[in-house]
């Protein structure tokens, strides 16, 4: 099976922190090298995904061969395959690269062949994914047994390179019509850039139609770029990273005047005012009230100033009594004493 054509219009993806991508649009025909070029962070993952329908897009819409996006996305994903998608098709680095080729093609027959492959003698079955691995490597470009441990290298010990190869021959055991490719050129140096250039080419070349997501594209491909027309890269991105739209704050007179210390505003100083006499008003309640209390407070306490002048009154009173007590006894004492002294004599 062939490549398929591509094609998108005011193609767009909303997320809920602002806009992925927006307001692309181009056309590719089957077998073309697609390049989705733009600094990082511009929403390239997004609109690869979205165009092998892994994300839904919410603005526009785009055509993938017979398939129209975003109502039909479980039908291109049946015809369509990833490569380096960090988080979607990541490696094991524990595994082997046998292990992973025997994983996919285990995936491959169980998931995407048709029932009646899934009926056919298992010794057939075999020679299926055997013949589906080889093609796979052979495009890829991956010869395992130039490997350092061949078949049974662990994907840790592979080289960039290397291990970018053996994700695409695992997304070529389906056999896609469409195949997308994320990073095909981080930090990789430029002799290896030239042969992953070469490689995806070659694919195209092949009949299957190839998107490519890569910091600098190459002259011979259809590019497509994610950075929006008439701005910057990082504005688009530090508006995405927020998720509103920058404000214009000439537009908006409350603004302008906030923006300007601007004090000629009579209807809040007005307000303001009325606060102001109604704060008066309400102070003065308490304070008239406060007074009053206070004048209570004065009487009560010259009526206990009273109290204490008449209980000093009292005390004085009963001093007296004490020392006209006192007198009485000295007197008495002092008759006994004559008494005494006339019996003696």
């Amino acid at each position: 099976m062939g490549g398929v054509a591509v094609g998108a219009r005011h193609f767009g993806l909303k997320g809920p922190r602002g806009w992925a991508f927006r307001g692309v649009s181009f056309a590719a025909e089957p077998g073309s090298l697609v390049a989705v070029a733009g600094p990082s962070g511009s929403g390239r993952t997004s609109l690869l995904l979205a165009l092998t329908g892994r994300m839904k897009a919410t603005e526009g819409t785009a055509v993938v061969g017979d398939v129209r996006l975003p109502r039909q996305s479980a039908a291109l994903r049946r015809i369509s395959g990833l490569a380096h998608v960090p988080g979607v098709t990541d490696l094991d680095p524990a595994l082997t690269v046998a292990e992973h080729l025997r994983e996919r093609a285990l995936l491959q027959r169980r998931f995407g062949d048709s029932l009646r492959a899934l009926l056919r003698p298992r010794s057939e079955r075999a020679r299926e994914a055997r013949r589906r691995i080889d093609d796979a490597l052979a495009a890829a470009g991956l010869d395992t047994e130039t490997l350092p441990k061949g078949p049974r290298t662990a994907v840790r010990d592979l080289e960039r390179l290397e291990a970018l190869r053996l994700s695409v021959a695992l997304a070529l055991v389906g056999r896609p019509r469409l195949l997308g490719v994320d990073d095909a050129d981080l930090k990789l140096s430029m002799a290896e850039r030239a042969e992953v250039w070469a490689l995806l080419r070659s694919l195209a070349d092949s009949g299957t139609t190839v998107l490519a997501v890569c910091g600098e594209a190459p002259e011979d491909a259809v590019v497509v770029s994610t950075v929006p027309r008439g701005g910057s890269a990082g504005a688009d991105a530090d508006e995405r990273a927020v998720g509103t739209a920058p404000r214009d704050n000439t537009d908006d007179p409350a603004d302008e005047t906030a923006h300007h210390g601007n004090t000629d505003a009579p209807a809040d100083e007005t307000a303001h005012a009325g606060d102001t006499g109604h704060r008066a008003v309400h102070d003065r309640a308490p304070a008239e009230g406060s007074t009053a209390a206070h004048d209570g407070d004065v009487n009560d306490a010259d009526a206990h100033d009273g109290d204490v002048n008449d209980a000093d009154a009292n005390d004085s009173d009963m001093n007296g009594g004490a020392a006209h007590h006192t007198h009485v006894n000295d007197e008495a004492k002092e008759a006994a004493d004559a008494l005494a002294e006339t019996g003696r004599s």
